[in-house]
């Protein structure tokens, strides 16, 4: 029900008197033109007051943001009963995959440019997630109104060289990468064109995508309504493997402020987007790398590497303590997304497989038994449910969170919910 407006209330009570003195038997239609004239200004007044811009959200990265968990690890998801909520939401009441009717997608990667309405299949290939299925899920949840994701995200891509933004400068090499090329007997003029040409390239790409798109959002959504307009909401940067793993620009990695040039160079990054695409306090959630979980819980085989993981976790993270970035930068801690059980599960089985290739090299066991005896061990050292969580909830590589669904999906939403206490910070 409106409400009267006294100003419309006394033109139409003059509009009533001015009939009512010049009846000329159309006094009925002239007061039904009036009126439907009026109502119609009121209810198309109320909706200009109430419309929205369009909410549009972008997703950064490397392969985990592409995202390797393959559907057939949704189900996993439903056997915890902790997760189990969160594949009610990514289900429809049938079982099918859900297809989501308010948020759409424009993904550019490796093959090319894949858009939408926002389901599973927006992941590294047709048949798998990133976190952008849930988080488009729960913001939608959260805003209640129409959103546009646009995500760029390539596998195997440095911060360091590949996404190196305009003001952190072009590439230098250390003095132990250059003693390696004089080592090698390289050519420098070469070493150096190639990666002034490699530097900055997806970080230009994904800038060019994202205008791309804003140019001509109704390529990508095709309710979108130009007189609303859109307003760029947030950004999530989940990037970090291949500057982890690089010895070679970080050479004291093991060593406390080895990772300085990542902080430095990520806050290069944010402020680049926000000046290339003129959103000076875009909010931008840190999906913190967390591959392995928490380093005090990492198994005997990987202690080796908890200092480096954890230089690395605390680098990336570091941007978010900064006073320019106070209020509209967090991080998320996709370490506390990690599944101990599957690893715990996996590890056993690793003890099998050694077991059985210890039998074959005694001669115990000939190669054509080698399956039955995995089976009869598996039998053996699991239960039911053990064997059902392995087979059902790991599709990949530890590197790829194990291409588990029930991480994935948590880590989406992990970031809807950081995205949502940034915007609310924003909006006081």
């Amino acid at each position: 029900m409106h409400e009267i407006n006294p100003m419309k209330a006394r033109v139409t009570q003059g509009a009533k008197e001015i009939i009512q003195k010049y009846d000329y038997g159309w006094s009925f239609k002239i007061w039904n033109f009036l009126m439907v004239g009026l109502l119609s200004w009121s209810v198309v007044g109320t909706a200009a007051k109430n419309s929205k811009p369009l909410k549009v959200f972008l997703l950064v990265g490397q392969s985990n943001m592409q995202g390797h968990a393959h559907i057939r690890t949704f189900d996993h998801i439903g056997m915890d009963s902790k997760t189990a909520s969160i594949l009610q939401e990514m289900q429809n009441e049938d079982g099918r995959t859900k297809i989501c009717e308010n948020v759409w997608i424009s993904y550019l990667s490796t093959e090319g440019i894949k858009q939408g309405q926002l389901s599973a299949g927006f992941g590294a290939s047709d048949e798998k997630i990133g976190p952008e299925f849930t988080f488009g899920i729960y913001m939608q949840k959260q805003l209640n109104e129409p959103i546009l994701i646009i995500k760029t995200a390539w596998g195997g891509k440095s911060l360091h060289t590949d996404f190196r933004s305009p003001s952190a400068g072009p590439y230098t090499f250390n003095t132990s990468q250059l003693a390696t090329f004089e080592k090698q007997g390289k050519d420098m003029n070469l070493v150096r064109a190639a990666k002034d040409k490699a530097t900055g390239h997806y970080y230009r790409l994904m800038i060019g995508h994202v205008q791309k798109v804003l140019s001509n959002i109704k390529s990508v959504y095709p309710n979108y309504q130009s007189e609303h307009g859109y307003e760029l909401a947030g950004m999530v940067w989940f990037q970090g493997w291949n500057d982890m793993v690089d010895r070679g620009v970080y050479p004291e990695r093991d060593q406390s402020g080895g990772y300085d040039h990542y902080t430095h160079t990520l806050g290069h990054f944010m402020r680049d987007v926000r000046a290339a695409l003129s959103t000076p306090e875009l909010p931008i959630v840190i999906g913190v790398f967390g591959v392995g979980g928490p380093v005090a819980t990492y198994l005997p085989s990987q202690q080796r590497y908890a200092g480096i993981h954890q230089n690395f976790r605390d680098a990336m993270a570091a941007p978010a303590g900064w006073s320019e970035f106070n209020g509209n930068v967090a991080n998320v801690h996709t370490e506390d997304y990690w599944d101990l059980e599957l690893v715990a599960l996996r590890a056993k089985d690793g003890e099998i497989n050694q077991t059985v290739k210890r039998l074959i090299s005694e001669g115990g066991i000939s190669k054509s038994e080698q399956s039955a005896t995995r089976a009869k061990l598996r039998a053996e050292m699991f239960t039911p449910r053990e064997l059902e969580t392995m087979q059902k909830g790991v599709s990949n590589q530890e590197y790829h969170y194990l291409g588990a669904a029930k991480i994935i999906a948590q880590i989406g939403k992990g970031f809807a919910e950081s995205m949502t206490l940034l915007l609310q910070q924003s909006s006081r």
